[in-house]
């Protein structure tokens, strides 16, 4: 059995693990256009400056060794002949997982594209952070103010969470660069009524405290009509105005990958595939479907992708194709278990629900740090917790 796994983040890593730990016999191999895994759920850290590039990255090589690597991007799948083409080459397969991750979604609004920055690889993140030290940097040159102003658009998760990173580093970079605090602005804006509509009114309401504590403006029940190169129209109440910045970070939602979108003949909405009940394609037997590429529905509930769906995603799918190499036919249907989600309003904060229950402050913050430190020692132990991991009374770099 050939198995070719096309993505390297949290659902096809997770499926080669599961694949190289059972030992199976069938030849497997990712296929990822990096070297390099990284924490997407990190990246508003590296965006802001943090958390380091070299902290960031998790090499391949280090993790696999009964499962072959291969750096290359996908370009093309091509299901009728079973064959992946990349860049570099064509690679051939029995079975195909599908973990090509997400694309930031610009629903079509004008200016997103070419003027907004977007957390949607390590590298657009270390791009982002290198934009603000230089905003920064030169300020005492150019007295923009609209180089000190800074839009986030988008007030789920990823928005909420740079935007609070944001706000709690300001101290130590107008202290080495000289600025007074108060020529900052930071605008988070949302077209919910509420920041993190995830979460319940109360909880959202107090994550809402405490990014006003933290300076940041924050606008409810606003669209986003357009970006432009020194700020976004807004319309709010009817009425369309325009908020400065030189700055724009667009976190209003994702997509899957383009590859599936534009250059596959299975039938997709916006990258992303239907999959049944073993998270096996609608249109071919032999493909497999993980993480933000898949839409995924229990109980005619369609989940949204999250690190936590893809990961038990990819640990299914690893010991399902494990079984199948073994000759076993029965496999239980893929259930989720949704352990809650947390939100970090900076290091030491945040406000979240895990197993049903409501948290914040510092309890949210030990919870975070939790997270991301059990995904590192599911997949390199102890050893890759103290290396890469994230503690309370650590800097993150």
């Amino acid at each position: 059995m050939n198995i070719l796994i096309v993505g390297g983040g949290y659902g096809g890593l997770k499926t080669a693990l599961t694949l190289q730990k059972r030992h199976t016999n069938a030849k497997v191999t990712l296929l990822s256009k990096h070297d390099y895994h990284y924490q997407t759920t990190l990246l508003h850290k590296v965006a802001v400056g943090t958390l380091s590039e070299r902290k960031a990255k998790i090499y391949y090589r280090t993790l696999l060794n009964r499962v072959a690597f291969v750096k290359d991007k996908v370009m093309e799948i091509c299901p009728e002949q079973n064959t992946v083409i990349g860049k570099l080459g064509k690679y051939s397969y029995d079975i195909l997982v599908i973990a090509l991750g997400f694309k930031p979604d610009d629903f079509g609004i004008k200016g997103v594209r070419e003027y907004a920055f977007k957390l949607s690889s390590l590298n657009a993140s270390l791009v982002l952070a290198k934009h603000i030290e230089w905003k920064f940097k030169d300020y005492h040159l150019k007295k923009d103010p609209n180089d000190l102003s800074f839009v986030i658009c988008g007030s789920g998760l990823t928005g909420v969470e740079f935007t609070a990173e944001l706000a709690h580093d300001l101290k130590r970079l107008c202290r080495i660069y000289g600025i007074d605090r108060k020529e900052v602005k930071i605008t988070c804006i949302g077209r919910s009524s509420q920041v993190l509509p995830v979460f319940d009114p109360k909880l959202s309401q107090k994550a809402q405290k405490k990014l006003e504590d933290l300076g940041v403006k924050v606008l409810n029940g606003v669209s986003v009509k357009e970006c432009q190169s020194d700020g976004v129209i807004v319309s709010e109440g009817g009425e369309e105005r325009k908020i400065y910045a030189h700055t724009i970070l667009w976190s209003a939602g994702v997509k899957g990958n383009d590859s599936i979108e534009y250059f596959s003949k299975m039938t997709s909405h916006k990258g992303r595939l239907k999959v049944d009940s073993k998270l096996k394609s609608e249109d071919y037997p032999n493909i497999y479907v993980v993480g933000d590429c898949a839409i995924y529905a229990q109980r005619e509930v369609v989940y949204v992708p999250t690190a936590q769906l893809a990961t038990q995603m990819g640990e299914y799918v690893g010991n399902l194709l494990a079984d199948m190499a073994e000759g076993k036919t029965e496999t239980k249907d893929f259930k989720f278990i949704n352990r809650g989600s947390v939100c970090s309003i900076g290091h030491l904060d945040g406000v979240g629900v895990v197993f049903g229950y409501k948290i914040s402050d510092g309890v949210s913050a030990f919870f975070k740090n939790l997270i991301e430190n059990r995904w590192l020692f599911g997949i390199g132990g102890l050893k890759m917790v103290f290396k890469k991991g994230q503690f309370r009374y650590r800097s993150s770099d």
